[in-house]
């Protein structure tokens, strides 16, 4: 008996949707413009190259809910980038199978 293939290749592909479904669920956006969002993303990312439904899948979700976000007032393109440059750093910085903890960046 074959084990079943993984839902999500990474950790991140899992927590990312389930922010999005929590987002959703929380009112801050509808399905159905998420998806419209989502879609329009996809079609300007595979213009250039098909893309294979696993990271670079995931990568233009990313680019979506943080659009998303910026768009609505919900966030401003420089706390992301501090946010995602924290996460980098930590992940970077915690031996491999240890979790990753995130610092403030207010107070490193």
């Amino acid at each position: 008996m074959n084990a079943p293939e993984p839902v999500f290749e990474a950790p991140w592909h899992a927590q990312l949707f389930a922010l999005t479904v929590h987002l959703n669920e929380s009112g801050l956006f509808d399905w159905p413009f998420w998806a419209d969002r989502f879609g329009a993303t996809l079609a300007q990312h595979g213009l250039a190259r098909e893309l294979n439904g696993g990271e670079d899948y995931f990568n233009a979700w990313l680019e979506t809910l943080e659009t998303l976000l910026i768009d609505a007032g919900h966030a401003r393109p420089g706390d992301l980038r501090v946010l995602r440059n924290g996460w980098e750093t930590a992940y970077l910085n915690t031996p491999h199978g240890a979790p990753v903890h995130l610092n403030d960046p207010q107070t490193g």
